[in-house]
């Protein structure tokens, strides 16, 4: 596969409606065919024998004599953590990566004092729990303010480091943010982090598939990411890595039978759930493979950097960060008649999905509406033109 066989070409191995232009696969994702029928067949195949593969191909301890070798989910786990450079038992699967967070703050030793450090990039969800998580322990959330124009990824490095006080026990980073689309030097954060004995969380909602990451590198504490989103994975699946140092310590936020047995045997076993999507998830790492993992994220990169240029240019505007520090996403602020606020960038988003028949995620930064473009291999440069055309009539 080459990178002139992606774009519109590759629009039928999705099962997103042909009469909408989609440049927003970074905010719930989509599966592609082949994934979704891989998943349909694991279903098929517990509903043959439901009691049989839930407690004796999924459940870690099995029923009766009858013990996998190596559970299902152990067996997915293995070949989404290599994907990712870790160890399969040092990954457990997670609903999402808000379910990874609640985990990792409510098993967390907080003492009264303690200072969680949240930068003002952090999901909503993520920062709900971590405020949820500090006031039921008498520790307080410091915000950390981000420039509103990053030059560098040092830039970010400084903003962490100078907030950084004596009380700071954990640091909630993003991999990639949410709303500026801007993928942080999370390494360098961890190094001074560590230096100053802060642990470190990594909220990697948008990283996997969509950049490389090889989380035993990154030199933090705990990683959680979507599988769902970039990976190609059915929803919801996501993964949440623990430093083996960190591993006695950590719950799931809903305790079941596994309680006390480990990482594995607790995060695995939450109850009677429905496991394809996590089942499946190699299936869409296979998918990437086949098509080539680079190759992908090359042209979603490319593509994503040059929509982000033609919208600046069209409104002399700038993206929200430098070329090295965009994935898969990219934001650009549009002019003040846009509006200002969060209804003013619902509304818009509206106008370009009804009337325009557009779907791309907008939201408000900085007293302005932005609009974030998400390239996917299934789009090429004139969906970006036609959006341009849209939000001209738009505005």
């Amino acid at each position: 596969m080459t990178d002139d066989q992606f774009g519109h070409a590759m629009r039928n191995r999705w099962m997103l409606d042909p009469a909408i232009t989609y440049l927003n696969h970074g905010t719930v994702g989509a599966p592609p065919k082949c994934v979704l029928e891989a998943q349909q067949k694991l279903r098929d195949e517990i509903e043959r024998q439901p009691s049989h593969f839930l407690l004796r191909e999924v459940s870690p301890k099995g029923v009766g004599k009858w013990k996998r070798g190596r559970s299902r989910l152990r067996e997915a786990a293995d070949v989404v953590a290599g994907f990712l450079g870790a160890k399969g038992d040092d990954l457990v699967f997670v609903d999402n990566t808000t379910s990874g967070v609640n985990a990792i703050l409510r098993s967390f030793d907080f003492r009264e004092g303690d200072e969680v450090l949240v930068p003002d990039t952090a999901y909503g969800g993520v920062l709900h729990a971590a405020q949820y998580a500090a006031r039921s322990r008498s520790a307080t959330v410091r915000i950390v303010e981000f420039p509103k124009s990053v030059r560098g990824p040092g830039d970010i490095v400084k903003a962490i480091d100078a907030a950084i006080g004596p009380k700071t026990r954990i640091a909630i980073i993003d991999h990639i943010t949410t709303g500026t689309a801007l993928v942080l030097p999370v390494a360098e954060i961890a190094a001074r982090c560590r230096k100053r004995g802060v642990a470190i969380l990594v909220d990697g909602a948008h990283a996997p598939g969509a950049i490389h990451v090889d989380i035993p590198s990154l030199g933090v504490d705990w990683y959680t990411g979507n599988l769902h989103k970039w990976a190609w994975s059915p929803r919801s699946s996501g993964v949440l890595w623990v430093d083996p140092a960190r591993q006695a310590s950590l719950h799931p936020a809903v305790i079941s039978w596994g309680l006390d047995q480990g990482i594995t045997h607790e995060f695995d076993w939450p109850g009677t759930r429905d496991p394809t999507p996590h089942l499946a998830a190699p299936a869409g790492l296979a998918f990437m493979r086949e098509l080539g993992v680079e190759r992908v994220q090359h042209y979603n990169h490319e593509l994503a950097w040059n929509a982000g240029c033609e919208l600046a240019r069209q409104w002399e505007s700038k993206p929200m960060g430098p070329e090295d520090m965009t994935g898969a996403m990219i934001t650009v602020p549009l002019p003040p008649h846009f509006g200002s606020t969060a209804d003013d960038a619902a509304a818009l988003r509206d106008v370009l999905l009804f009337e325009h028949q557009i779907e791309v995620h907008a939201g408000a930064l900085n007293n302005q509406v932005c609009v974030r473009i998400s390239a996917q291999i299934y789009n090429e440069m004139s969906d970006v033109g036609r959006l341009v055309n849209a939000l001209r009539l738009a505005s």
